[in-house]
């Protein structure tokens, strides 16, 4: 096969971490995604009435002196800020929303959002990527989906499909509510492990936040898992309630309620190396399930695959 196209499924930190290494040494890369927007669960929603909530990762840390390096740039930029949330170690959030951090990292790629990916398959020394409504060829194939979804595209019998068993994730649910301006606001952000909610922030409170009174609780893992399979709308109304209860609000002054569910949220038994790669070198599988649940962890995975795919190339 003559294509020299590098395809990379999914728009996460691993993702766009990855494409922007290999385009910018010159390569031809594109990026697939389900989604309408870029970023995974570097996610920021925007409510019809204003109101605005990171629902997903709610903040980003650096210990790797070039990731950190790559946040300083993203500052000055304007695109990333730090959020005075009391912690012993800087926690950065893109702006407006913790999605102004991917948005920075996908200027200049190119990206087909809404292509939802159904196969990768193996074919006359190269590979194709099938989608709802195409069929594209590539040389190689960059794969940063969460593990548990990634058999159904390579196949229950590729070699590497034996290597994903290991991995672990949990799901977490999340509950947005918004209140009027003046009531409580008792803590920036707090953390309770053996809670069902185990971690509350005022959304509020992050840098640039153009809208008041939106606070964000995520489940803890237990949580999540025994009431994953509830509505959303009834996930909503189980959790408000113990928000309110720590933050001293009353449910019924809540002017804006929802819940969202992400089914893949945490790496809670990491594969242990940064990514995986077939015989022929030219499949990778990546993303922070490779190394632990923190967003520096899928952009180290992601550029560990670009500068392996450089080695090669």
């Amino acid at each position: 096969m003559s294509c020299s196209k590098i395809l990379i499924i999914g728009s996460g930190i691993t993702g766009l971490s990855c494409a922007g290494k290999l385009a910018d040494a010159g390569l031809n890369v594109m990026v697939l995604d389900k989604g309408r927007g870029v970023g995974g669960r570097l996610a920021t929603k925007r409510t019809r009435c204003g109101r605005q909530f990171d629902h997903g990762a709610q903040y980003v840390t650096a210990r790797a002196p070039n990731f950190h390096a790559v946040l300083r740039s993203m500052r000055a930029a304007a695109t990333v800020d730090v959020w005075e949330a009391g912690a012993p170690e800087p926690h950065f959030v893109g702006v407006p929303g913790m999605s102004g951090l991917p948005k920075h990292l996908v200027t200049g790629l190119d990206v087909s959002q809404n292509t939802t990916v159904e196969t990768v398959a193996a074919r006359d020394g190269g590979w194709t990527v099938t989608t709802q409504t195409d069929s594209l060829a590539a040389s190689h194939v960059v794969v940063t989906t969460p593990a548990p979804q990634i058999t159904p595209l390579i196949g229950v019998d590729h070699p590497l499909t034996r290597r994903l068993l290991s991995v672990e994730m949990a799901p977490c649910l999340t509950l947005m509510a918004a209140f009027k301006d003046g009531q409580p606001i008792p803590f920036t952000s707090k953390r309770m492990p053996q809670q069902p909610l185990s971690w509350i922030a005022y959304n509020s409170s992050k840098p640039s936040r153009l809208s008041q009174g939106c606070w964000v609780a995520q489940a803890s893992v237990d949580w999540s898992v025994e009431n994953l399979e509830r509505d959303n709308a009834e996930l909503a109304e189980l959790m408000l309630p113990m928000l309110c209860a720590q933050i001293g609000a009353d449910p019924s002054a809540a002017q804006y309620v929802a819940a969202h569910r992400w089914r893949y949220a945490r790496s809670t038994s990491p594969l242990g190396e940064p990514f995986l790669r077939d015989n022929s070198r030219t499949l990778y599988l990546g993303g922070d399930w490779c190394i632990g649940p923190r967003v520096e962890a899928g952009w180290i995975s992601g550029r560990a695959i670009a500068d392996d795919i450089l080695k090669r190339i």
